[in-house]
């Protein structure tokens, strides 16, 4: 028997203003780690290969792809998007993670 695929926030951020940006990250990563999101990928270093980026990737990565989504429509996290205009562009898409099967653990 498969376990649930994990979820996944796929986003591609453009930092504009960091020292306001601050705000955004110090309201969003308690929210993000109460759902039991995980910062998997962190873009400090990447290379585009393919097409453009529109900023700097990240993958958050949460337990199903509901708790995924829960944790981006819940109020504490539309709270920190708030907190953030200005200061940054941001691409968020909210996907599922291939099925997890008994091998893989």
């Amino acid at each position: 028997m498969s376990e649930s695929p994990a979820g996944y926030w796929i986003i591609s951020a453009l930092v504009t203003d960091p020292q306001s940006f601050g705000g955004y990250t110090g309201a969003a990563g308690p929210v993000i780690a109460g759902y039991g999101g995980r910062a998997i990928v962190t873009g400090a270093e990447f290379d585009v290969v393919e097409g453009e980026a529109a900023g700097r990737p990240y993958i958050i990565e949460f337990a199903s792809l509901e708790t995924a989504r829960n944790c981006y429509f819940s109020a504490g996290y539309q709270a920190a998007i708030a907190l953030r205009s200005g200061s940054a562009n941001f691409r968020v898409v909210i996907a599922e993670g291939a099925p997890k099967s008994q091998g893989d653990q």
